[in-house]
Order: structure tokens, then C-alpha cells, then sequence
């Protein structure tokens, strides 16, 4: 398929790219996901035994992956507003695919960190992704896909952890080799059966490369008023939650000594509470309360999260706290993401969703790149409770930011029932 045969060229086309789209986000979520049980398990492999360092080599890692992204995901979401998104797509597959092959052989630490810069540098699917749901998807209707698509995610979520769990029991890296071949059946698919959704007449002109650094693409989406504070209040949230996700695996196995099985399956438990709030909760709130109110009880949720992380951490050592309080992350994190998305692609026209997509995962990894290690070092050279208590904090200033935002146009702040009587 041609990448310029685009949607509108055939009726089926439209239902055909949504149904390609749902498939290649449940197969990159499973990807991504089945490594995360085991991680520090690996990283151990080439540290000296009891070595007190593992939290921050895991950061390191995570953060050389994520500054990898950072400097890639500019020019990848502006290079698929001119040449469409399907190309995209299939690079940043192949890309996974050789990433998680060197990852997986490793052999040193060198090795296992040049596996993560190549899968880093070739991490543009996911803005890829958000631009061709914009691109299918009436502005109205965004909010709304984006929840769908983000209880697909639960769905990779849940399954993809658990089968690392599972995996590991066999051989510890035998589920970085599964997302290897996941990335492979990904970048197949796209050849194949994935349909071009951004039209010739919609493309940028040209590509101007000064245009795509990352951080003036940075600079310039928060010099616009309509993003800037939906921008904050972004990256207000994905700072604990980058805490979270990159460090948790080593506190469970030093608060409850648990192991990559018990850490995968609880993993896969958040995904299966991500398809039930953004498959179901969602549908139900946002119609009634608006997103603002929606946003906010899950960035509450994520708050209540963080804070029996905190106790976990300080004071009680104990599996059912950690359970509750990855639940709670978990669950209220898919609350928030989703209505932000929406709110955040209606706030630009067609034209530029693949940009605006491209300063999302710059805003995303730039933390992803920082909190690693600050989560690492805090927790290995101040004290294990201290990025969670620090999360709380970020969560809260949060909270209060998106409280006094004026929503972009066409955002449900209050129920529709209301708007009617109004």
C-alpha cells in the first residue's frame, strides 16, 4: 500500500484504519510492558551481589532510553505530518525490534544501555499513534476515542506484564526476546494492512529541521497559551508517575521481597483496572461531569496513590499496602490521561497533531529522562520513601493548576444536561 493512498480514498477505509489501530496499540502496550517484571533482575546479572545501587542503574537506563526519545520524537511527529504516519510507524518497530534483540543477548552493562538507545531513538510509534487517532477522529469524539483506546492499553497492560512474569520463570529474558518478536509482528502489520491516515492536501509543506528541536519544540508549545497550562499540568502528573513506574519493581523487592512473577502479575491487575475505567468509568463520567471533574477525581486518586506508597516506605512493610497503593496509581492514572489527550488535540488544527503530538513525547520523555535517575538517587542516597513523598507534592500542585484552567473550546466542563438547560 502506498503511503499516499489515505483514508477518504474508500468508504471501508476509516472502520479498517481503526481497527489497525486498536491492534497495533494493544501489540506496542504488550511490547513495552512484558519487560518491566524484569528489569532489575536482569540489571543485577552485572552488579556485584547486594549491591545498593540497582534503583539508580535501573534509572540510568530508563533515563538514557527516555533521552533518546526526547531528542527523536520532534522530528519523528513532525516528519509524519509530512510524509504521513503510517512510515512512522514501521520505522519505530524495526527500531524496537533491533533495540530489544541487543537488550536481550546483552552481556554487559554497555550492552544492555546501547539496546535501550537504540529502542529510544526509534520511539516515535506513540506520538505516531495519537496523531492517526486525531487524524480519524472528529474533535468532539477524541476524548472519547482516546479512553477506548486507552482500555485497549489495559488490556497490552494486563497481558503483557503477566506474560513477563510468566516468561521469566522459564528464562529472565525470555520476555525481552517476546517484545523483540512483538515489535517484529507490529512493523509487519503496518506494511501490510495499515492505512495511511493523514491526507496529501493535510501534510506540512516541508520539514524544517531548526523547527523540530526538541527543546524549541518544547519552548514553542508553551509559549501557546492554549496548551501551555493543559502542558503543565501534564508534566505535574507524569513526574510521580514516572517515579512510580520506573522504581516500584525495586521497592516491592525491598519492602515484601517479591519476585518478577508476583511483580508482573500485579502489573497485569492494573491493566485489567485500566480496561474497566477507561472502558466503562469513563464512557459514564464524562457525559455527566465534564472532564474537568473527571481529571480531577483522578488526579485525587493518584494523590491517595503516592500517599500509601509513603507508608509503605516509611513505616509498614506490607504486600497489601504496596497492592493498594499501585492499584490506586494505576486506576486514576487512566482517569486523567485520556480527557487530558483529548483536551490537548483539540487545542491545534489537523495540521499539526503529528507536531503536537512530537511535544508531547518531548514534555513525556524529557521526564522520563530526568526522573529515572532523581527517583534512583533519592531513593538509594536519601531514603526509599523519598520519591513518593515528593510524588504527593507534584500530584497536589497539579491539582490545584488544572482547577483554575480555562478548558479548550468544546471541552465538557460541566454535565450536558446542564449546557442544555443553560
Amino acid at each position: 500500500m502506498s503511503s499516499d493512498s489515505a483514508l477518504p480514498a474508500s468508504p471501508q477505509a476509516p472502520r479498517r484504519a481503526w481497527f489497525m489501530l486498536v491492534v497495533l496499540t494493544m501489540l506496542t502496550v504488550i511490547g513495552m510492558t512484558v519487560v518491566l517484571p524484569v528489569m532489575p533482575f536482569i540489571v543485577q546479572e552485572y552488579l556485584p551481589h547486594g549491591d545498593p545501587n540497582l534503583a539508580i542503574w535501573v534509572g540510568i537506563l530508563e533515563g538514557v532510553n527516555a533521552l533518546c526519545a526526547f531528542l527523536a520524537a520532534p522530528f519523528l511527529g513532525g516528519f509524519s505530518d509530512r510524509v504521513g504516519r503510517r512510515p512512522v510507524i514501521i520505522i519505530a518497530s524495526f527500531g524496537a525490534v533491533v533495540g530489544y534483540l541487543v537488550f536481550g543477548f546483552g552481556g554487559a552493562l554497555w550492552i544492555l544501555l546501547l539496546g535501550r538507545i537504540i529502542q529510544g531513538i526509534t520511539a516515535g510509534d506513540l506520538p505516531a499513534l495519537f496523531a492517526y487517532t486525531a487524524d480519524i477522529t472528529p474533535p468532539k469524539d477524541r476524548a472519547k476515542r482516546f479512553g477506548l483506546l486507552g482500555a485497549l492499553n489495559g488490556i497490552g497492560f494486563m497481558i503483557g506484564p503477566a506474560l513477563g512474569g510468566l516468561l521469566s520463570a522459564i528464562d529472565i529474558r525470555l520476555p525481552v526476546f517476546a517484545t523483540a518478536a512483538v515489535a517484529l509482528i507490529v512493523a509487519i502489520l503496518s506494511i501490510f494492512l495499515l492505512p495511511e491516515s493523514l491526507a496529501p492536501e493535510n501534510r506540512s509543506p516541508k520539514l524544517a529541521l531548526e523547527e523540530l528541536h526538541p527543546v524549541k519544540v518544547i519552548a514553542d508549545a508553551f509559549r501557546r497559551p492554549a496548551l501551555r497550562g493543559l502542558l503543565l499540568v501534564f508534566a505535574l502528573l507524569m513526574i510521580p508517575f514516572a517515579f512510580f513506574t520506573n522504581n516500584f519493581s525495586v521497592l516491592a523487592i525491598d519492602s515484601v521481597g517479591w519476585n518478577a512473577t508476583q511483580i508482573g502479575l500485579l502489573v497485569a491487575v492494573i491493566g485489567v483496572l485500566d480496561i474497566v475505567v477507561q472502558g466503562g468509568l469513563l464512557a459514564v463520567l464524562l457525559p455527566r461531569i465534564g472532564e474537568r471533574k473527571t481529571i480531577i477525581i483522578g488526579i485525587l486518586g493518584q494523590a491517595v496513590g503516592c500517599a500509601a506508597l509513603v507508608i509503605l516506605a516509611s513505616v509498614l512493610a506490607q504486600p497489601w499496602l504496596l497492592i493498594v497503593g499501585v492499584l490506586m496509581l494505576g486506576a486514576s492514572q487512566g482517569l486523567t490521561q485520556a480527557p487530558l489527550d483529548g483536551l490537548i488535540s483539540s487545542s491545534v488544527g489537523d495540521d499539526e497533531q503529528g507536531r503536537v503530538a512530537g511535544a508531547l513525547q518531548a514534555v513525556g520523555s524529557a521526564i522520563q529522562m530526568v526522573a529515572p535517575i532523581v527517583a534512583g538517587l533519592l531513593y538509594s542516597g536519601l531514603a526509599h520513601v523519598a520519591p513518593y513523598l515528593l510524588g504527593v507534592f507534584f500530584v497536589l500542585a497539579g491539582a490545584v493548576l488544572f482547577a483554575r484552567l480555562k478548558l479548550p473550546k468544546g471541552a465538557r466542563e460541566v454535565p450536558v444536561e446542564e449546557k442544555a438547560v443553560a
